[in-house]
């Protein structure tokens, strides 16, 4: 009987260790959404802040956010690492909002804690630029 009673909470103690491990993973894949509104309001008080354009070139001249920094997406996991530090607040957006959750899911694998999906250009409603 006491055999089981050992096997039991080895089993639990097993379940536990493994139920933390899998939340901790899981948080470590997470991420925040930012809203157009919020984001401007953080940009004009924060000039740390690393606002990231994860488009082509094409797409980041044709129309930008002031002070964006292009990184393309094919382009992101070989660059980030020697150009932003893994403290820096980073907001990152693309077109749509498709690329700019994945580079945050990349970004966030890589451990890089202050990363913020801003989703897509075509929702800023703020001012925008063009040209090289």
């Amino acid at each position: 009987m006491k055999q089981e009673n050992i096997f039991k909470y080895i089993l639990i103690v097993i379940c536990i260790v493994a139920a933390i491990y899998f939340l901790i993973i899981e948080n470590r894949n997470t991420f925040t959404n930012i809203t157009a509104d919020e984001a401007i309001v953080e940009l004009e008080n924060d000039d740390s802040i690393v606002l990231l354009d994860v488009r082509t070139l094409e797409e980041y001249q044709e129309k930008r956010i002031p002070r964006s920094i292009l990184m393309p997406i094919d382009d992101l996991e070989t660059r980030v690492i020697n150009e932003i530090d893994k403290e820096t607040r980073i907001f990152v957006y693309c077109g749509t909002g498709v690329r700019s959750e994945e580079a945050v899911k990349i970004l966030v694998n890589l451990g890089y804690a202050n990363v913020y999906n801003l989703g897509g250009i075509d929702d800023w409603q703020y001012e925008t630029e063009s040209g090289p």
